[in-house]
């Protein structure tokens, strides 16, 4: 099947490179020249594990093309993807601009029965709106079916080629036949392809990211009051995970949520809900605990030391989660911040999210290429992404790098009596505190 992909972010290139890689042609189409130019030669510009050998297999056996030229780009093909940013207003709606801007262009341009499908997380109602806008120009048929992704970074390839599930939202059988045809290579297994309403698609994938991020904030509630209670969070997660109706994911303990998927979603669930006069209480805790967690372990600092100016804090990890470089509301940032604000200093490690972060701070961080290095006479290590290399690192080398053994774990990596027997003074969330 020809298939067009508009917009290049993180949704489209990956949608784009594995449709590609189940057999069918694509074309990726983006306004941004320089990035055009740059996937024409082969340089990808996100960091997603999988991606980069999918990508050259399919340039190269020619299923995968680029271009900046919407006509060309969506010639004869069957299926055309929006996979463009919907970013948060400042009221936290969703903005539909840059969809709607692109639905308005393809009207003219369509030259026969074609499928539209909304990829993007966008709220509810706006297929219909997409549907008049092409409307207004179009001369042929079309349908506009709500197909929302549900890709983890770090772990989008394996999502998208074996699929929990797949959400379409068309009362079209001619839209439904072809995207069953289109996501049978994947679905082989016998996992759902779920077929509804437009607007119940749209709202599923809001539902389904809100009710994660409630769990992680939940958990990081209970977590604040083990502390309090002299209770341990790990324990009380192994107690509720075993749980078949609860489950055992996403019951970490830590300093937040991030990315740009949870807080978006969150604030645009929450917008929709105040539109439509429904007061989603849960939703506004949610925000308000996760605002609050990303810089719980700054308190702790300064408690520790009485104050961060001229203190050199270690930071392990400044992506947002492990296997990314991305560092949309990545709680590591935040707490940088503070400690800047503080008068305080930081060097910083992470195995991909370094060009990213140095385009916001610059020269105000000194990043380093190695973890151990990043330790160098620093008062103190702050773990902020849990990436693998972190969970068992050489200690006696931590010991030997710090200026005084203290480590503030915002992922609680490390075991509790290992910390003890090693002599660090320790800071978790939802355990106890180790003293040296």
């Amino acid at each position: 099947m020809k298939i067009a992909v508009v917009g290049t972010g993180y949704v489209g290139l990956v949608t784009g490179t594995c449709f590609a890689e189940t057999g069918n042609t694509v074309t990726c189409i983006d306004i941004d020249k320089t990035k055009i130019e740059n996937l024409n030669k082969g340089i990808i510009p996100i960091y997603e594990r999988g991606l980069d050998e999918f990508f050259n297999r399919n340039k190269k056996e020619g299923r995968l093309f680029f271009t900046t030229d919407l006509k060309e780009g969506i010639k004869d093909a069957k299926v055309i993807f929006l996979a463009l940013p919907t970013p948060s207003g400042e009221d936290g709606s969703a903005d539909l601009k840059y969809v709607l801007k692109v639905a308005s262009d393809l009207g003219p341009l369509l030259l026969d029965y074609t499928v539209i499908v909304d990829k993007s997380t966008v709220p509810v109602g706006t297929s219909e709106k997409v549907t008049s806008m092409i409307k207004e120009k179009a001369t042929v048929d079309f349908d506009v079916v709500s197909n929302p992704e549900f890709l983890r970074e770090g772990v989008a390839i394996d999502d998208f080629m074996k699929p929990e599930r797949v959400v379409v939202g068309t009362k079209s059988a001619k839209a439904k036949k072809i995207m069953e045809t289109l996501y049978s290579p994947l679905v082989r297994q016998g996992n759902p392809v779920i077929f509804m309403d437009e607007r119940s698609a749209e709202l599923t994938k809001y539902a389904a990211n809100s009710f994660l991020a409630t769990k992680i904030s939940f958990m990081n509630e209970v977590a604040n009051i083990c502390e309090r209670l002299g209770a341990d969070i790990d324990a009380v997660r192994l107690g509720m995970g075993s749980d078949s109706r609860i489950g055992k994911r996403f019951l970490f303990a830590g300093i937040g949520y991030g990315g740009s998927c949870f807080p978006k979603d969150v604030q645009a669930l929450s917008k929709s809900s105040e539109d439509v006069n429904y007061d989603f209480k849960i939703l506004k805790a949610v925000m308000d605990v996760n605002e609050l967690q990303k810089t719980v372990l700054i308190p702790r600092l300064k408690k520790h030391f009485g104050y961060l100016k001229g203190k050199k804090i270690a930071f392990w990890g400044l992506a947002f989660k492990p296997h990314t470089d991305d560092i949309r509301e990545a709680p590591a940032l935040y707490n940088i911040e503070e400690i800047l604000k503080e008068g305080g200093t930081i060097s910083a490690h992470d195995p991909e999210a370094i060009p990213n972060v140095k385009k916001i701070f610059g020269d105000k961080i000194n990043f380093c290429e190695n973890p151990y290095d990043a330790l160098k006479d620093a008062d103190a290590l702050l773990i902020a992404t849990e990436w693998p290399e972190y969970r068992a690192p050489d200690f006696e080398k931590i010991v030997s790098a710090l200026s005084s053994k203290v480590i503030f774990d915002g992922r609680n990596l490390f075991d509790l009596t290992a910390m003890k027997e090693l002599g660090f003074t320790y800071y978790s969330i939802g355990r106890e505190t180790v003293y040296e």
